[in-house]
């Protein structure tokens, strides 16, 4: 079994899949409306030049989060590149 992360202890470059989102109410809807659902790969892309926020790989689009956003979202990591990019 891989390590369970939150979304904000990824270092740039790993990949994870989003395994649950601790995320509730509004936060909760525009998480999976902007593509982090469970089961879904990620990929943290970059973090800005003060380190918040990041920018990540998920569903074919790049979305930024701040670091408070980020810790909502549990994922398994993984190895590899996400989806849709080689």
């Amino acid at each position: 079994m891989e390590r369970l992360v939150s979304l904000s202890g990824l270092k740039t470059g790993e990949s994870a899949m989003i395994t649950e989102l601790l995320a509730q109410g509004a936060m909760y809807a525009r998480l999976l409306d902007l593509g982090f659902t469970c089961g879904s790969r990620v990929c943290c892309l970059f973090s800005s030049a003060l380190g918040n926020p990041r920018a990540y790989w998920v569903r074919g689009t790049v979305i930024a989060l701040r670091h408070a956003d980020a810790e909502l979202v549990l994922c398994e990591a993984q190895p590899g590149e996400p989806e849709g990019e080689a």
